[in-house]
């Protein structure tokens, strides 16, 4: 059995505001639920978000709802204010991200997969697995170490319609059943406001909370739930490799579903 940390502290790590509401918002509530401080944080503030408004602008209002839906679940809202859509790996992005995880020093993180759609999400989630390999060596920052810093659990969000940026269908490590957090959830998504009208006229997009809502109930169908969140766990070489989430959150699944449920 997967043995909980002492400090329990989990860290949403991901590209733009709304990505955590979408990719693990219910799992974080289960989280909260549990006893666990949480975070949030956007690598970039998603100031290209918006069809009319400046980027300063666009950056203030996203900033605002990111910060509406983090207080509505009792989350911690954080911002590294790299560019929207022009998000590069490189020294800078990967120190502020070092930065913030030592301030936080979750033993839980959740980033964004490794292969997606948008290329933001990509590097966002080489940021997230990098700074939660190095946060806790001593000299990767010169703040302080918060006591109980460690290598963290880490896994990789769902992929944008559960595929990677080839369109090929991501296998689940883990599955959470979230029918009960779908709610709030929905309240926490429904806090973008502007995003609504940015993916309708950039993207085609309406129903902007349906759509979620329709997702997690596919992935649920999938593990046996009526509405799910799927998850692939990093297990290499530093990083704890039981299944925490499982542990904590444990899925009954049906004979047809313990591929993915149970992975």
């Amino acid at each position: 059995m997967a043995m909980i940390p002492d400090r329990k502290v989990a860290l949403a790590f991901m590209a733009h505001p709304d990505d955590a509401e979408i990719a693990c918002g219910g799992t974080l509530i289960r989280l909260i639920q549990n006893g666990w401080e949480v975070h949030v944080a956007t690598v970039t503030a998603g100031d290209c978000g918006s069809m009319t408004e400046s980027p300063e602008e666009t950056a203030r209002i996203r900033f605002n709802e990111g910060t509406q839906a983090a207080n509505l679940i009792g989350a911690t809202y954080h911002c590294l204010n790299e560019p929207d859509g022009r998000l590069v790996y490189d020294r800078q992005s990967l120190q502020k991200s070092i930065e913030l995880l030592r301030q936080i020093a979750p033993t839980l993180v959740i980033t964004m997969p490794l292969s997606d759609y948008h290329a933001d999400h990509e590097i966002t989630g080489q940021l997230g697995r990098a700074a939660s390999f190095v946060y806790a060596a001593p000299n990767a920052s010169a703040h302080p170490l918060v006591p109980g810093s460690t290598v963290p659990y880490l896994y990789y969000s769902d992929g944008h319609g559960g595929t990677d940026r080839m369109g090929n269908p991501i296998t689940p490590t883990t599955c959470i059943d979230i029918t009960d957090q779908l709610d709030l959830k929905t309240q926490m998504l429904a806090c973008h406001v502007s995003q609504r009208d940015w993916l309708r006229q950039y993207n085609g997009i309406d129903e902007y909370l349906t759509t979620m809502q329709h997702y997690n109930a596919e992935r649920g169908s999938q593990c046996g739930v009526p509405a799910a969140e799927t998850f692939v766990q990093h297990r290499g070489h530093g990083h704890p490799a039981n299944d925490i989430l499982a542990t904590l959150f444990p899925i009954q699944a049906t004979s047809s579903t313990t591929s993915i449920a149970n992975a």
